[in-house]
């Protein structure tokens, strides 16, 4: 905002007493010069305290030897660098983990789906299931269920739980209705459990 002057004001030289003078006269006070450099020095020397509060004491403050504050400065900045060069370390390896995370937990996910396997004997079938021991209760009802539903009589059935893998056997009568029975046994088993 600019103000006019009167004219013969504008010509005359004006020395800091006339500035201040003028500048009152028209009710606008400003610091001079000095009070200025005063308040830009405080100011620094607050955002200094401020900067250097936020870093490790240096080594060679401990040692009780007087530090330039160039000096500090550069031990800021030096640290600054350090400190972004161990973000983007610790940034790369995170994503390498998680990447590897991702492909672990799929690959065991699909080591974790039950396998079944029917074999066909001469006298019955035996269903062999294998599966993660959190589910491995549902997974063994669902196959009862599916072996009822096909009208197989069910002998002996077991499990044992051995680290992180159930694994069920089931022994069976042979189906009423003959041969090619394993087959259809185990895509049902299939549809059922992957469902």
């Amino acid at each position: 905002m600019q103000t006019q002057l009167p004219a013969d004001i504008e010509s005359s030289s004006s020395t800091p007493q006339q500035e201040t003078v003028m500048e009152t006269s028209q009710g606008l006070t400003r610091p001079d010069r000095k009070t200025i450099e005063k308040n830009r020095r405080i100011h620094m020397k607050a955002l200094y305290s401020k900067l250097l509060s936020l870093l490790p004491t240096p080594s060679s403050q401990q040692e009780g030897v007087a530090v330039t504050l160039a000096d500090r400065l550069n031990e800021a900045i030096n640290y600054i660098k350090g400190m972004q060069e161990m973000l983007e370390r610790m940034q790369k390896r995170k994503r390498q983990l998680t990447g590897s995370a991702g492909t672990a937990s799929d690959v065991a996910a699909a080591s974790r789906s039950p396998k079944i396997d029917v074999q066909d004997l001469r006298s019955g079938l035996r269903v062999i299931v294998v599966s993660s021991p959190c589910d491995h209760h549902l997974i063994f009802c669902e196959v009862v269920r599916v072996l009822e539903a096909e009208g197989v009589d069910i002998i002996t059935a077991s499990y044992a739980v051995v680290g992180d893998r159930a694994f069920h056997t089931i022994q069976s009568l042979a189906p009423k209705s003959g041969t090619g029975e394993a087959d259809q046994v185990m895509e049902r088993l299939k549809k059922a459990i992957h469902a």
